[in-house]
């Protein structure tokens, strides 16, 4: 009986029937034990029409190791480790070796070959992996430190490689982990951060989505907006939009890293000056934003968080900032917390 689903047709010499015809090349999900545990993939195999029900399915040498790479991922996949594929993506990305790369996480030549086809990383060494993934600074960190493992010539190329994806990054790379990093103790949900994870994409969407509807819009009053926006959003969906965690200044709310933001990179921030403040950004309609990332619901909010500061200086909406339960109930250099969004004023 047929087991699995035919893939394709293959004319090949059968070693069970030991004749040349069409073997079929057929998956199916099975199981096998790894590390004492039971893993679900998808395993390929053989089935030859001519031969008897006890003995009709076989694999190649090199479609067992397939298997076996797959039953490996799988169990990956499971404990939240990188696969071997992602292992491959993230060595190749930085144009190295597998010996390059060991060198440089100070590893055994063999580990990395070994990790993208047979063996199964500690969490340790995945932990390594993950943070050189996404952040070239952390490979020349890890090559410093290991510059040991390489002769000078080789240490240079290694070092232009990972400049090379450095430069490819940009100065939005920089600035985003710079953010990100002072919103380190943030990551998780909570009542700072309205219960949001911090996202930058949407934060610039956000502020560029302010400057195409205002034409005056001036840092401290973007600020103030942003606030609003959060808590509207909070207030009316139990959630904030952007992340972002806000402490008391004399100003009104500031967001944590408020001028780190102003340098990403799809924003249109020039300084100039007028007659309330000596120096002050003016923010512009940012090139190639998505928008897609800001919900209806979203921006139905800041539609109405528009209609009421529009038209407001930057003087003005501190002021009504100040009279704000959020603002009285906390003092200088405080977190704002969420829950007294729930006081917000009636925006009507």
């Amino acid at each position: 009986m047929k087991d699995g689903v035919l893939i394709k047709k293959i004319h090949m010499n059968c070693p069970l029937c030991d004749e040349t015809h069409e073997v079929e090349e057929r998956k199916r999900r099975t199981q096998v034990e790894i590390k004492g545990e039971p893993v679900l993939y998808e395993e390929h195999f053989y089935y030859c029409i001519n031969a008897d029900e006890e003995e009709n399915e076989f694999e190649t040498a090199a479609m067992t190791n397939e298997n076996l790479l797959n039953a490996r991922n799988a169990y990956r996949a499971a404990h939240g480790l990188l696969t071997s594929d992602e292992i491959v993506a993230i060595r190749e990305s930085y144009g190295l070796s597998q010996v390059d790369l060991a060198g440089l996480l100070g590893w055994g030549e063999a580990t990395i070959s070994r990790y993208e086809s047979k063996a199964i990383q500690d969490e340790a060494y995945d932990v390594m992996l993950r943070l050189i993934k996404d952040n070239p600074l952390k490979a020349l960190e890890f090559l410093k430190r290991n510059a040991g493992k390489f002769s000078n010539p080789k240490r240079l190329e290694i070092k232009a490689r990972i400049v090379e994806k450095l430069n490819d990054y940009g100065m939005e790379f920089l600035v985003r982990q710079a953010i990100e990093g002072e919103y380190a103790q943030y990551e998780e949900p909570s009542d700072s951060n309205g219960y949001t994870v911090l996202d930058l994409d949407k934060i610039e969407a956000i502020i560029s989505y302010f400057a195409e509807r205002i034409t005056n819009l001036f840092k401290v009053k973007l600020m103030k907006m942003l606030w609003y926006a959060d808590a509207l959003s909070y207030k009316r969906r139990g959630v904030a939009m952007t992340g972002l965690v806000y402490r008391h200044d004399a100003m009104g709310a500031l967001p944590i890293s408020h001028y780190k933001l102003m340098n990403l990179e799809r924003l249109d921030v020039r300084e100039e000056t007028d007659g309330y403040y000596d120096s002050i950004l003016h923010i512009y309609p940012g090139k190639g934003i998505d928008y897609t990332v800001i919900a209806e619901e979203e921006k139905a909010i800041l539609d109405e968080v528009i209609m009421k500061f529009a038209a407001f200086k930057a003087k003005d909406i501190v002021d009504y900032m100040h009279q704000e339960t959020a603002y009285r109930k906390t003092a200088q250099g405080d977190i704002i917390p969420f829950r007294l969004a729930k006081d917000i004023r009636d925006f009507s």
